[in-house]
């Protein structure tokens, strides 16, 4: 494959929207829909063609979401800090800690605490009982044995599940979302930082210790809510290149970066799609051409819309040659 010049410039009136378009979809043929295992988080993320329809559609939760999060710079080569860091924000519920079995004939929920887990994350029986008793209020009479737990309950078999359920679901320590909390070390800098399966950057904020600067999430929407339109923008641009990049297709980052920009255009986060670039293009044609026909050209013509013919699909609905290329160019001549 030839090498492309770095600095070489396009030329004037080139459609680099379409070799664009041509430079991700034609790789994009060619990736298979399998998973990636990112090392140290028991959870597959899903990368290639599925992650990179996730990041053009713009999706407001990605299917799996990972965060990296960096310490301050005194604590960088510090482990058991980050271990401490890494303790405080994995979200951990009883349902977590303890296996709970319903005896719907004696009107009871047998509780027992895996002693072992819970050490490891610093609870103990009682605060178990004690964040039960805060969930529960009056409801129920609560026995303690060692690691098990005895839950009395007066309700029938539905509100015994519903309560089961609920207990389950109850807070223990972390922040919601962020779960299975791992340790890395980064073997160029010798620094550590955590990675999370999940995304919540601002309760992170509250967390002391943490170089907020530099926290990273896969999920673009998080991003631009709290860094803006341009982190968001470079996220975008990261997080496709490196779908291309670990499918081994190289692609060259001009094209993803005219993509990212196309979609950050407006100041928000678009998709490419009906209800963002393709659907509020400025021509009429266009919009109509994509998908919506009818819809689009009523709501135009209500509004005594007009189409400059500016854009490549408009000129080619009328039939006259695109003002792109040498269709560009203009000569005049003197007689």
């Amino acid at each position: 494959m030839p090498k492309i010049k770095q600095d070489s410039s396009i030329d004037a009136g080139e459609a680099v929207g379409i070799i664009a378009a041509q430079s991700l979809g034609e790789p994009g043929t060619q990736m298979t829909m399998r998973t990636f295992h990112y090392a140290g988080v028991a959870e597959q993320v899903p990368l290639g063609l599925p992650r990179l329809i996730e990041l053009v559609d713009a999706r407001r939760e990605p299917a799996k979401a990972l965060m990296d999060i960096y310490l301050e710079h005194e604590h960088r080569k510090d482990a058991k800090m980050a271990q401490k860091i890494a303790s405080e924000i994995e979200y951990v519920t009883i349902g977590d800690l303890c296996s709970v079995v319903e005896n719907f004939q004696k009107k009871e929920l047998r509780i027992t605490v895996d002693t072992e887990y819970a050490s490891s994350k610093g609870i103990k029986t009682a605060d178990v009982v004690k964040k039960m008793r805060e969930a529960l209020g009056k409801e129920g009479k609560i026995m303690t044995k060692k690691n098990l737990i005895m839950l009395r309950l007066n309700s029938n078999c539905q509100k015994m599940r519903k309560t089961s359920m609920k207990i389950r679901a109850v807070q223990m320590k972390g922040i919601r979302g962020l779960a299975r909390a791992t340790i890395i070390k980064d073997e160029k800098t010798g620094e550590y930082f955590i990675r999370v399966g999940g995304s919540n950057i601002s309760e992170l904020k509250k967390v002391d210790g943490i170089d907020f600067s530099r926290i990273y999430t896969n999920n673009i929407r998080d991003i631009e809510k709290h860094f803006g339109i341009e982190a968001a923008r470079n996220a975008l641009v990261k997080e496709i290149k490196q779908v291309m990049d670990l499918q081994g297709l190289p692609v060259d980052i001009r094209h993803i970066m005219l993509i990212a920009d196309a979609m950050c255009a407006r100041g928000t986060v678009e998709p490419v799609g009906r209800h963002g670039l393709s659907g509020g293009k400025f021509s009429v044609l266009a919009r109509a051409a994509f998908e919506e026909t009818i819809k689009h050209l009523v709501n135009a013509s209500i509004r005594g819309e007009e189409d400059p013919l500016n854009g490549v699909t408009e000129n080619i609905i009328i039939g006259q040659t695109v003002k792109l290329g040498t269709g560009k160019v203009r000569l005049a001549m003197k007689e």
